[in-house]
């Protein structure tokens, strides 16, 4: 379907989609005029557009007068059949590992250039993180970030390595060399760390998940405070991880 003439060669759904896209987890509530911005829409699309996704329930409005994802988009976003099944099998074993540990305990997939969390668990005396469910977390700086990268295709290890390593924390592995050298290291372990390498005072230790077919579709890992011990932590971690990769087989 052809756009309007305000925004030629942008179909409906294109518009539809970059209004959705503007909403993220830093910012999870606008105003028109942001949308309208972000979007790259004239304002008066926006208003039509954001119109019909309040009306279907894809938006909502606030009382302050702003937009946010609306519960219709829930509903739709956990039909998706491989972070549901993912989930629904990790999540026993998440609980143990919390109750056992006193750890975060997170479950993240590959998703593009980054690993997004779909499912978290905290204990109070847990060390606080910034990571949330849908979250995205760098590739190269976590623990669950570098099991997905180790066990991906090469192509995208070079993508990630040209499009330039940055620096979380002085800690940061941001040469090359270092860290295929750290991803053959997880390869052969089946174990993936991170020290403080992307917030200063957490580390992290995290194991592949396997699907039926033997391949990695997730990772499993515990962020804790940096005076943690992860080799000690390591053993359970592998050992849930295992319980998920036989649930989801």
């Amino acid at each position: 379907m052809a756009g309007n003439g305000a925004s030629p060669g942008r179909s409906v759904s294109s518009k539809l989609l970059a209004v959705l896209g503007c909403f993220d987890l830093g910012r999870p509530a606008l105003t028109l005029t942001e949308i309208a911005e972000l979007s790259g829409l004239p304002l008066s699309t926006a208003r039509r557009l954001i119109g019909e996704l309040v009306d279907w329930g894809g938006l909502e409005r606030t009382p302050d007068q702003r937009y946010r994802v609306g519960i219709r988009l829930w509903q739709v976003g956990s039909l998706a059949p491989r972070q549901r099944v993912l989930s629904e099998a990790a999540l026993p074993f998440m609980q143990d590992l919390c109750a056992a540990t006193g750890e975060n305990v997170q479950l993240a997939v590959l998703d593009g250039h980054e690993a997004m969390c779909i499912e978290k668990i905290s204990s109070r005396r847990a060390v606080p993180t910034a990571t949330r469910i849908g979250g995205r977390l760098p590739l190269h700086a976590t623990g669950v970030g570098k099991v997905l990268l180790a066990f991906s295709p090469p192509t995208l290890r070079k993508e990630i390595i040209d499009h330039g390593l940055t620096a979380r924390t002085p800690h940061t592995i941001v040469a090359p060399g270092r860290l295929a050298a750290a991803l053959d290291v997880v390869r052969e372990h089946g174990l993936g760390y991170s020290y403080q390498e992307m917030t200063l005072g957490a580390v992290s230790v995290a194991a592949p998940v396997l699907d039926a077919a033997g391949a990695v579709c997730g990772a499993l890992g515990i962020v804790t405070h940096s005076r943690a011990t992860l080799r000690q932590l390591a053993p359970a971690v592998r050992t849930a991880a295992l319980g998920v990769s036989r649930r989801c087989g």
